[in-house]
């Protein structure tokens, strides 16, 4: 019999971690094509039980404790000084064009801690100069703080008592009149409905894919990139693709969807981690993780992490090229792209120095990096492998990142761009 009379499928899939052996079917060419169609429809399948739901899984680490987001995010902190200038613009901007009576603003990726109300007091700050500039009436503004439904909302909004009285005691009567509301869900869709919103902000979030991407496995249910949490040098290229369609599609679905909320004039102000180097594996986050990758090994050797679980663990998280941004931007057509720029930040929040070279105690250093990627990444980590691995690892992620520093001190690249509505 000839190759096309006669067709043989092996299926070899992981699913649910049951190992299906392989099977081999002799079929004639007219059920090959629904032979084929089921088996890719399986590989789908297991793709999205394997996968991890990370609207589910995905948060800061909550309260005030010394893992904490709250206690651990001075880059971010960082972040939002260093693009208030932008923000002060596009605000500038919007409510010298429309002077609304009543403005909704919606801070994308909240988060929990003292960063959570930074957005709300710039915001406050800049409209009510503007408006005594102008001799306009205070506004009315409408605060949404949205994160996805595992964030701590409990610690923000016991702290908003406390946040408002100081206000008070700061501006007294000048205090622009404002009130703050929660808003759970992914903004990878709508949160809004259509023409609600003036202003969207958000800082360092627009990395976070919507979920792992597909294809990281073959066809045979073989994990790809064995050893590695993200890209890494040895990756091969169909891990790199996968990572790079999620990212299109999710700030694809990302722009679709606040256009569609934005009113006519509105626009978005949005601070995330990207990259210079035109390969993905070039460049500071990926060596970041791949740090992180190493002391996983390093337990994997020891026996305390499964080698399997490893290999089938990967982040749900890209940094793009400003190159990447753009293309997406300009292919929607949404928005006018008016204000884009990188900027250069220390892998260690508490490092204020600009010299590239001098590294006063790498071990203080390694720590303070560890505390930080624990408190963005605990969750998700938690949720694969277990709580029961977190200390060890991130005691042995700190000896690792100290060491990095000591050869070289890396950064972060940061990318911050103003986007109005198209009219």
């Amino acid at each position: 019999m000839t190759d096309d009379v006669i067709k043989y499928i092996i299926i070899d899939a992981k699913i649910e971690g049951e190992r299906n052996h392989g099977l081999y079917i002799c079929i004639g060419p007219v059920a090959w094509s629904s032979a084929v169609a089921k088996h890719e429809k399986l590989l789908k399948d297991r793709d999205k039980k394997m996968a991890i739901k990370v609207e589910q899984a995905l948060h800061m680490v909550g309260g005030a404790g010394e893992t904490s987001y709250a206690t651990n995010s001075r880059l971010q902190e960082k972040a939002l000084y260093r693009t208030k200038p932008v923000l002060e613009t596009a605000i500038a901007e919007l409510y010298g064009t429309l002077l609304p009576e009543r403005m909704v603003v919606v801070d994308l990726g909240c988060s929990s801690g003292p960063n959570t109300f930074l957005v709300v007091s710039e915001v406050l700050g800049i409209v009510g100069d503007l408006r005594r500039r102008l001799e306009q009436k205070p506004p009315e503004i409408q605060f949404f703080l949205n994160d996805l439904p595992g964030n701590d909302f409990n610690n923000v909004f016991r702290s908003l008592e406390r946040y408002e009285k100081k206000m008070e005691e700061e501006k007294g009567d000048l205090l622009v009149p404002h009130y703050v509301v929660g808003m759970p869900g992914s903004f990878y869709g709508r949160l809004f409905p259509c023409n609600t919103v003036h202003f969207f902000h958000s800082n360092y979030c627009l990395m976070w894919l919507s979920q792992v991407p597909q294809g990281l496995e073959s066809e045979q249910g073989v994990p790809l990139n064995k050893g590695n949490i993200y890209i890494a040098g040895n990756s091969p290229p169909q891990v790199v693709k996968a990572y790079q369609e999620q990212h299109r599609r999710d700030f694809s679905t990302f722009l679709k969807s606040r256009n569609v909320e934005l009113s006519i004039g509105g626009g978005m102000v949005l601070t995330f981690l990207g990259r210079r180097n035109k390969h993905p594996a070039i460049g500071g986050l990926s060596r970041m993780w791949g740090l992180l990758a190493e002391a996983l090994n390093d337990m994997v050797s020891q026996g305390t992490v499964s080698e399997d679980k490893l290999d089938a663990f990967n982040l749900p998280i890209y940094t793009p090229s400003m190159q990447e941004v753009k293309a997406v931007i300009h292919d929607e057509g949404l928005f006018d792209l008016e204000q884009a720029q990188i900027f250069e930040c220390n892998w260690d929040p508490f490092d204020d120095t600009d010299d590239d070279d001098i590294v006063f105690d790498n071990v203080l250093n390694g720590k303070n990096v560890s505390k930080c990627v624990r408190a963005v990444s605990e969750s998700l980590i938690a949720h694969h492998f277990g709580d029961a691995i977190l200390d060890e690892l991130f005691s042995r992620y700190a000896e690792k990142v100290a060491m990095h520093l000591l050869k070289e001190k890396t950064k972060h690249t940061v990318m911050v761009i103003a986007l109005k509505k198209k009219a």
